[in-house]
């Protein structure tokens, strides 16, 4: 368990309570001072109507992780979070300080704003489930008790259904259930000044995450803009804009890539967003480049496609939407038992040794 503040009982017997209030910067609504409170607050809740972006493209998640220390530290490091900040989320009093935690049902949550123009929602979680373990309730590290538990709260709720996803991803890799609370943002105080930016102000202080974490690449859909459609049909020729733009499907065994089995990585034809890893391919006898699972979980969707009589998935590209074949349930079953059915038309192949040119080094060939 880590210390209590040493500075408590420093502080003034004053707190300022405050509404959100989502305008071109996030302002504060100040209402009288409670007597006897000794902590800056920040209420979402309680009549107060915040708007889940403002009109620079910032937005707000609330991702409780265990110790705030370290969560706040290691969202702070990201590329695209514009600011982190440590508090009390979700629990049954007003104005609750540290020292009530045990008692109080507040979960200590980190404010999380990202801009929306280089990092999207469902990244921010893919970096934050990178540092929890999902499947430990009330517990993280050696951290024990309901105030650090791991949640997600959010504002809008349109954003529950990137977060339900992105959880049913992370379920995947568990045999225990994934126990991440995931629920509407309530109240949020913003915790005493000892604990903001704490490991900025004490560098060698209690952290029980790995920091370095927040260094490992996300491949991020900001970073493979869509061209327009007339780029687009410039660029390719008329087999590849047929298969990624209109749905088409190129002749078996006769295509580039289904023989090929040299490392490197294969990308969106028309972005350039690495989508499936040479390590995951195999000779499936099909006639189209087989692999076992896409590059990342991420990076590919899916529709239902119900042309030809049949009902199969179709698999599409997340940042260019374009169309890369289907994915059937007959592959290796010791490596998950799928096998995604990609026509070389819609991928552009990166050998190994090109890779760190072209500014993918760190993925895996």
């Amino acid at each position: 368990m880590k210390p209590l503040p040493y500075t408590r009982s420093l502080r003034s017997g004053v707190a300022v309570v405050a509404m959100l209030a989502w305008v071109l910067v996030l302002s504060a609504c100040q209402a009288s001072p409670s007597p006897g409170s000794s902590s800056s607050t920040m209420a979402a809740g309680d009549g107060a109507s915040p708007e889940p972006v403002d009109s620079a493209g910032v937005r707000e998640i609330y991702l409780a992780g265990g110790c705030f220390w370290g969560v706040e530290a290691y969202m702070a490091r990201i590329d695209g979070i514009v600011d982190a900040v440590s508090g009390y989320a979700n629990g049954e009093t007003e104005n609750p300080a540290y020292e009530d935690l045990h008692e109080s049902g507040h979960a200590e949550t980190v404010q999380v704003r990202y801009d929306t123009g280089e990092i999207s929602l469902d990244e921010v979680l893919i970096y934050f489930f990178r540092i929890i373990d999902p499947t430990s309730l009330n517990q993280q590290g050696p951290d024990v008790g309901a105030q650090y538990r791991t949640g997600i709260y959010y504002l809008d709720p349109a954003e529950r259904a990137v977060v339900d996803h992105r959880i049913e991803e992370v379920q995947k890799g568990y045999d225990l259930p994934v126990v991440v609370e995931v629920e509407p943002l309530e109240q949020f105080f913003e915790a005493e000044e000892y604990h903001q930016d704490y490991l900025e102000k004490h560098p060698t202080g209690y952290c029980h995450i790995d920091l370095t974490a927040a260094d490992e690449p996300v491949i991020r859909v900001s970073d493979y803009p869509k061209p327009p459609v007339d780029e687009i049909r410039r660029m390719l020729t008329d087999e590849q804009y047929g298969v990624t733009q209109e749905h088409a499907t190129e002749a078996p065994f006769a295509n580039l890539y289904d023989g090929l089995f040299e490392p490197g990585i294969y990308v969106d034809i028309v972005t350039g967003e690495p989508l499936f890893s040479s390590s995951d391919k195999f000779d499936s006898g099909s006639g189209w480049p087989s692999f076992t699972r896409p590059i990342a979980d991420y990076v590919v969707t899916y529709r239902t496609d119900v042309s030809h009589g049949t009902s199969r998935t179709e698999v599409r590209s997340r940042a260019g939407d374009s169309h890369l074949g289907h994915v059937f349930d007959d592959g290796p079953a010791d490596q998950g038992g799928l096998r995604y059915c990609i026509n070389s038309a819609a991928l552009r192949f990166i050998p190994l040794g090109d890779m760190e040119a072209e500014g993918c080094g760190e993925m895996p060939g």
